[in-house]
């Protein structure tokens, strides 16, 4: 089945999305797409065919998206935890894997039309050599498209992202890109997997399960979060508008908690940097008093600083992803 489903919504579903529509709306959209499996129970299906139905509602749901007017979706596809269930099945959702990461590749002129960007989150390296080349593929084929964003999250769980992104800004200080003065919040943000997207404004898990496995965990800390019954194979147009009503609905006070944050992240960088302002004059000042003038000029010239030093440090960061990409596809096409 394609990734990208071709297709209208019927007239009842039209109406519903436009009186959605006329409020406000989640740009981005996160799914834990939970009941796979007990689908397949349910359906005296096997395990395969249970993934394979849920991948095909992935289609439809991206399809719904579009129409919706959101432009990106980032979604649960396989979580390092799940490499601990039984090796047929681990061996046939890489498989599975497989099969549509090349299907898309052979869609590639429609991703371009649509301007589809699939990015995949997680650490690949856990993923068999094959893989791993067709998704590099799949990313550098259509990285520079930008209309909407599909990011697959593979071989992923939140505390591995956040524990990577330390090692990255680690990897700056010992490469003498930032100082440890550097490290912050917002630097953490900008050192996940995810650093090339907002923060999704609506988390949806299927199959009643009300947690959050390990998932976006730092990312949906103002999300509105959503749990449905439905397994979901059997995900619907109207499963998706209830979650966004829900969203609707708390609107305001998402809204208000993320500016409460944003403003309290840049109170906490401006109390940094007057610390590391303050140290360094008294270090170099010989005990004499400084003035508030000179302080304030101090404290500008260290935040430009500091910022560009962060700002090359991201360029560096970004180079080293983009470079493990290219070299993956330039082994594939050598092989």
């Amino acid at each position: 089945m394609s990734w990208i489903k071709e297709g209208d919504l019927n007239l009842l579903e039209k109406i519903s999305a436009n009186v959605l529509k006329a409020g406000p709306m989640p740009k981005h959209v996160a799914f834990i797409m939970d009941g796979n499996r007990r689908f397949a129970r349910k359906k005296n299906l096997e395990r395969q065919e249970g993934h394979m139905q849920g991948f095909n509602k992935l289609a439809e749901t991206l399809r719904w998206c579009k129409h919706l007017n959101i432009p990106e979706v980032t979604v649960y596809a396989f979580s390092i935890e799940n490499f601990k269930r039984n090796k047929e099945e681990v061996d046939g959702l890489m498989e599975l894997a497989k099969q549509k990461f090349e299907r898309l590749l052979e869609e590639r002129e429609n991703l371009e039309k649509h301007g589809v960007c699939i990015r995949v989150l997680g650490d690949l390296n856990m993923l068999p050599l094959d893989l791993q080349e067709i998704i590099a593929k799949a990313v550098v084929t259509t990285r520079e498209h930008n209309k909407c964003f599909l990011n697959v999250c593979f071989a992923y769980t939140s505390r591995y992202e956040i524990t990577n992104a330390v090692r990255e800004m680690a990897w700056g200080v010992e490469e003498g890109l930032i100082r440890a003065s550097d490290v912050s919040e917002a630097l953490l943000s900008e050192c996940l997997y995810s650093n090339n997207s907002p923060n999704p404004d609506l988390l949806i898990r299927t199959s009643g399960e009300v947690r959050l496995s390990d998932f976006l965990l730092w990312q949906t800390s103002h999300s509105c979060l959503v749990f449905q019954s439905v397994l979901w194979p059997e995900y619907s147009f109207w499963n998706l508008c209830e979650a966004i009503l829900q969203y609707q609905l708390n609107h305001k006070s998402i809204q208000k908690a993320r500016d409460l944050h944003r403003e309290h992240q840049a109170l906490q960088q401006l109390e940094a940097d007057r610390a590391c302002v303050a140290e360094h004059l008294q270090h170099h000042g010989n005990g004499k008093p400084v003035d508030a003038q000179r302080r304030q000029e101090a404290l500008l010239h260290y935040t430009d600083c500091r910022e560009e030093r962060v700002q090359d440090f991201l360029e560096a960061l970004k180079h080293k992803r983009d470079s493990f990409f290219n070299d993956l596809c330039s082994e594939a096409i050598s092989a």
